[in-house]
């Protein structure tokens, strides 16, 4: 940081955060209130470690901002952790902790991770002593950047991706940003345009591997809840809405209203990006003088209901299972889209708003093939999702066509991990020497 304009900013940030840590508790507490945050392992918020580091052996720290990160990089923890070396990894959610849990317990020590506060930081980096940090897609902390430069850690974005509103903020600061991402040893993005936005950015080391996810299973499904939901739909067609935001549900009701007179028994399933939203999505629908019954008060539908609100977490493998049509939110009313991947993988037709373009990649390949189509609003939302439910021979051609979508996307696993073996390899070796060493000096 030679630019003194950049170290005066970096000064005040750092200045800020420790202004604000003495007020940081009683923000945390508020949010484990809320259920935002593990009441029982706020301490690690800041740095404080839940577990003992591993006493021998070189450690990888992986950071995943949330669920959709987490499931991308599970692969890759796999592939790291078959090597015999350890993997602490950090998420920043409650209901990213419990996918860990879930799929990587038996590989990874799970924290939450350290507020990007000095204290915080410091006190998580003396604790775990990482020999190599890794971090899923997006997540830029400059102070946790800087502190791992002092201690000469390698830093690796993997997965990596930057939206349009990110690279125009960060191309709008071009010192600042160079000073931060000339400190990743390497990144590895997900397209050619994020590659090419990270070099222009300042990363010195920059490779396109592909997107993680399409090397990510598909979503996995409780299988009791499975068969009890599928029993409770019967025979009778349905849509999903899946990943909505504000406005996107008053779109979808009025769908619903537009076509439940031409096919008889529809029944619409809305799964809501933030689900505490909940209430404010029934009351919405209440007032249009819809049935609504919702998952996180153990309800099936039934004969009447029209809407089955699916507001809980961790669930939508078994609605993608059950439907063969996919409305993709943030996509009408928000900007950039979620991620189609999911979906596809499960053979399911995806409907999406022209809005995509944080995933612009994947929802052109999807395009090309037929695996998705796109919508303006309510009328032409209504008019696909009508043509798919009287059509079979539709939805059959969009699922295949999903499904070739991500079979032509998978690869970008073994390219990463080429990508990361110069950093890898060192660590690996150390392993090996070591697990030599014990056996040498066995009696």
């Amino acid at each position: 940081m030679s630019d003194p304009m950049t170290r005066a900013a970096f000064a005040a940030y750092r200045l800020a955060g420790l202004v604000a840590y003495p007020l940081l508790r009683p923000y945390v507490g508020w949010r484990a209130s809320r259920g935002k945050e593990d009441k029982l392992r706020r301490k690690e918020r800041y740095g404080v470690a839940g577990q003992a580091r591993p006493q021998v052996g070189p450690l990888v720290w992986v950071h995943a901002a949330s669920v959709g990160e987490t499931v991308a990089v599970a692969p890759l923890i796999r592939a790291i952790a078959a090597d015999g070396l350890s993997v602490v990894m950090t998420t920043g959610t409650t209901t990213s902790a419990q996918l860990v849990e879930e799929r990587l317990a038996d590989c990874v020590i799970h924290q939450y991770v350290p507020l990007d506060v000095r204290p915080a930081v410091r006190r998580f980096l003396n604790h775990w002593q990482p020999d190599l940090a890794m971090v899923a897609e997006s997540e830029i902390w400059p102070l946790t950047i800087h502190e791992l430069a002092i201690r000469r850690i390698p830093q690796i974005l993997v997965n990596a991706r930057l939206s349009d509103r990110s690279f125009q903020r960060w191309k709008a600061k071009p010192r600042l940003a160079e000073a931060l991402f000339e400190n990743f040893a390497q990144v590895v993005a997900q397209s050619d345009v994020d590659a090419e936005r990270f070099r222009l950015l300042g990363a010195p080391a920059v490779t396109m591997a592909g997107n993680l996810k399409a090397d990510a299973g598909p979503l996995p499904a409780e299988a009791a809840f499975l068969d009890q939901f599928d029993a409770a739909l019967g025979s009778r067609p349905r849509f999903a809405a899946i990943s909505t935001h504000p406005g996107e549900e008053e779109i979808v009701a009025q769908v619903h209203g537009m076509l439940k007179s031409r096919h008889e028994g529809l029944l619409t399933i809305i799964v809501p990006r933030h689900v505490d939203r909940a209430s404010a999505i029934v009351k919405m629908l209440a007032d249009k003088g819809l049935t609504v019954r919702r998952r996180s008060l153990g309800e099936m539908p039934d004969a009447q209901t029209d809407i089955f609100l699916a507001d809980t977490m961790g669930e939508l493998g078994v609605y993608l299972r059950l439907t063969e049509i996919a409305f993709i939110g943030k996509s009408i009313t928000g900007q950039g889209g979620q991620n189609p991947m999911e979906a596809a993988m499960l053979a399911t037709g995806i409907l999406s708003g022209r809005y995509v373009q944080n995933f612009r990649d994947t929802y052109q390949r999807l395009l090309k093939n037929g695996g998705a189509r796109l919508v303006r609003d309510a009328d032409t939302l209504a008019a696909q999702v009508d043509g798919l439910l009287v059509d079979p021979m539709q939805r059959m051609a969009m699922a295949g066509a999903a499904l070739r979508s991500i079979d032509e996307m998978r690869g970008a696993l073994g390219r990463t991990l080429i990508a990361l073996d110069p950093f890898l390899h060192p660590l690996r070796l150390s392993v090996r020497l070591e697990r030599r060493g014990r056996v040498a000096g066995d009696p």
